[in-house]
């Protein structure tokens, strides 16, 4: 019995023995293989980064990283040691987001990266407090975050061709500067009120969207002297429109006008208005001037097309105008 415990209490011994062997080599190996991942993560880095510094450039004083048609699904850290950058410029890189760390590139004036597989914009974003021009066209993007508003040096932001983006936060209203906005191609039933509450947008383009109507607040962006809201469903224009006195490019074709209201007779700062291809109840025409291509004339000259257009609405009593839009449309800012 004695000599049975013994020569079992032996194995287990052995057995112990040989378990932590096993384990530790298990470890060692594991280790080694942790090892060598962080040696070729270093040394991908290293690579990434020498590829990167080659992208490079100065250009009128500012130092631009510029990568066109080379795939950079992701940007690694060791772009940091490039925080001095003042323009990013990345199209058609296959890029898949924004890296977090982009609130640390303080420098930035320029952020160019249209044309990606971008989905989301990281709250980060708003930590650059000196970019001036945010450009994320052509992108997945569905939704814009709030902090986007701390940028106060925004200029120019672009976010056409995402299809996705329906809203936008009421913070962007804080955007002081923004004096350029392009929001087309998106899925905006109505203009936003963060848009109509910036009080120094000059330029928007809402075309391709399904807009159905325009908020009687839209008087509100008095500085806006360029307006394109082609493809789209708007059926009438609020008598309002006549109060943005700045305005001088109106873009409407393609919608669902089937009548030009009187009242943008009041408009007189209009140079460029474009109606066509809407259904509209009249047909006007008027006599090509000596020396032009008639049909060109009537197609491209949209003034003399709203007025005479005007003039024979009025002649005929063919005039109807929209009902005001409820104020739950225009809300409560501002």
């Amino acid at each position: 019995m004695t000599e049975n415990m013994v020569c079992a209490g032996a194995v287990n011994a052995v057995k112990e023995v040989w378990e932590e062997r096993i384990k530790k080599h298990s470890e060692d190996v594991k280790r080694e293989k942790e090892f060598q991942h962080k040696l070729v993560k270093i040394w991908e880095e290293r690579v990434s980064f020498t590829r990167l510094k080659e992208k490079v450039t100065r250009e009128e004083g500012r130092v631009i990283l510029k990568i066109e048609k080379e795939e950079w699904k992701t940007l690694p850290s060791s772009l940091l040691k490039l925080n001095q950058l003042q323009e990013w410029q990345l199209h058609r890189t296959g890029l898949l987001k924004i890296p977090e760390f982009i609130g640390r590139f303080q420098h930035l004036i320029v952020l160019d990266l249209s044309r990606n597989t971008i989905s989301e914009i990281p709250r980060g974003i708003g930590l650059l407090t000196r970019l001036q021009e945010l450009i994320l066209s052509y992108n997945k993007i569905k939704t814009v975050p709030k902090e986007l508003s701390n940028c106060a040096s925004l200029e120019k932001l672009e976010l056409a061709v995402n299809r996705d983006i329906c809203d936008l936060p009421p913070e962007l209203s804080k955007l002081l500067k923004l004096t350029h906005l392009d929001l087309s191609m998106n899925h905006f039933s109505t203009i936003p009120l963060a848009v109509l509450n910036m009080p120094a947008l000059e330029w928007l383009d809402l075309g391709s969207n399904r807009l159905e109507h325009l908020p009687d607040a839209i008087e509100r962006m008095q500085n806006l002297h360029t307006l394109w809201l082609q493809r789209n469903e708007i059926a009438c224009l609020p008598e309002t429109i006549s109060n943005m006195k700045n305005l001088e490019t109106l873009v409407l074709s393609n919608n669902k006008l089937q009548n030009i209201p009187v009242y943008m007779e009041e408009m007189k700062n209009l140079r460029f208005v474009n109606f066509r291809d809407n259904p509209l109840k009249l047909e006007v025409t008027f006599p090509p001037r000596e020396g032009t291509d008639g049909e060109e004339e009537q197609e491209l000259f949209g003034l003399q097309f709203m007025h005479t257009y005007i003039q024979e609405s009025q002649r005929t009593g063919d005039q109807v105008n929209c009902l005001p839009t409820l104020p739950t449309t225009i809300g409560s800012n501002g």
